[in-house]
This record gives structure tokens, sequence and C-alpha cells, in this order.
């Protein structure tokens, strides 16, 4: 694939975790126990592909309605994979940052894994992953609205621009590529501004069953989209004057 066809930023919504485990019988809390493998095997596929930014939704703002067990166990289940994966993900350059997590549930030793695993990897420049924890695109979008209102910021003053930079991680580049697993097709608050204008691809493979050779076929639908941000496409070359 060639450099220049690689999006900068791809984002993931992670979803078929429960119908995976259906599909054999399991526990729910079975699929997002398998959903670690594939988490890893994308991570470093879209390192090896040249991608700049990552970004995985792993937890809604929506998701605290679940079943107290279930959301115990995705708890426990984000703690282990921080702690398990920090040094590895440290080790190959990639940057970590976590989007949302400031709902009063989240259990303080999360927390502080979570706060000392984006210390670590800080500096890192090779990627930048971006785990959605707690995340809800309508939140983040009020909460720069409520930014910009305290700040009196004159109506006529907001811009799309001014706007973005009260976003959280405003550095963040907008998504070109979003991947949604299990076929299913909506957006399920994320990541809502950033996606704006975003290709879209829905694979029917069950997240807790998405690979690498997986992801990069989404890479080459991507390659083979036309772009074009609301314009019209340039016309075709007529032939005409040449010799």
């Amino acid at each position: 694939m060639r450099v220049k066809s690689v999006p900068r930023h791809v984002a993931c919504v992670m979803d078929g975790n429960g119908r995976w485990a259906a599909q054999r019988s399991l526990p729910r809390t079975e699929g997002h126990r398998a959903a670690e493998a594939a988490v890893i095997d994308v991570i470093e596929a879209a390192c090896t592909a040249g991608v700049e930014w990552l970004s995985l939704y792993a937890f809604s703002t929506e998701n605290w309605r679940r079943p107290a067990a279930e959301v115990d166990v995705l708890l426990r289940l984000v703690r282990r994979a921080v702690r398990k994966h920090a040094l590895s993900l440290h080790t190959r350059g990639i940057r970590c940052r976590f989007l949302g997590v400031t709902d009063p549930r989240i259990p303080p030793p999360l927390a502080r894994d979570i706060a000392d695993l984006m210390a670590l990897t800080r500096d890192n420049r090779r990627m930048t992953l971006t785990v959605a924890f707690d995340h809800g695109g309508r939140r983040d979008i009020v909460e720069a609205a409520r930014s910009l209102i305290r700040d009196g910021v004159p109506p006529e003053q907001v811009t799309e621009e001014s706007f973005a930079r009260r976003l959280p991680h405003p550095d963040m580049p907008e998504v070109d590529l979003v991947i949604r697993t299990s076929g299913e097709q909506r957006i399920s608050n994320f990541m809502l501004w950033q996606v704006a204008y975003a290709e879209w691809v829905f694979p029917r493979v069950l997240w807790p069953d998405f690979r690498a050779g997986h992801f990069w076929e989404c890479l080459e639908i991507y390659r083979r989209r036309d772009r074009r941000f609301g314009a019209t496409p340039a016309p075709a070359p007529t032939g005409k004057g040449r010799r």
C-alpha cells in the first residue's frame, strides 16, 4: 500500500463482543475478554501501516447502564490490559491517551493506572493511541460550548476552529476512517465532531475475530474511496488539444 494512501487517523468502534459470546453459548463477559487479542493485533497493524493516530471506542457514557456485574468485569479487564501492555506499548513508541475518564464511578486504582500509562508514554511519537473510555461525543460538544460561555467569548467570535480548540485533545486530527465491526451501521455517539468527514467501513466480522488482515482490507477500501469533502469531483481530461 502506498504511504500517501494510508489514513492519518483511524478510529474503531469495537462492536460485537456480546454476539460473539452468544454464538458460543458463553456469558457476554467472555466476549469482552476475547476482545483483547483483537485490540493488540489492530494496534500492531496500524503501526506497521504507518497510521499516525488510532482511536478505539472501549466504553461509552451510555455503557454505564449495562448490568453492574458486566460493567465491573469491563473495568477490571481494562485495568488488566493497561497494566499488562503498558511497557510493550511504550517500547513500540506509542503514545497512549484516554478520551473521557471523568465519571466518579471509575475505580481510583484504574484511574491511577491510566494516568501512569499516559505519563510513561507521553513523549512517544511513532503513533498516538487514544482509548475512548467513558466517552460521549455529545458530552464533549456540550462541555466545549460551556467553556466558551464561561470565558465570555462573544458569539460572533465563535468559529469551527475556536470551538474545536475547546474539545478534549485539540491537537487530535479529524478522523479519516472509521471501522465499525459486526455489520452494525450506527455512530453511537462516538467522536461526533471529529468524524464529520470520515469514511466509514462496516465489516461484518465481530470484534473478537477482527485481525490485522481485516484491518488491511479496510485500509484498501479507504484507498479506493474518492474523498470530496462536499465538493464535486474534478472533471476528467477530455483529451482535447493533445496530439
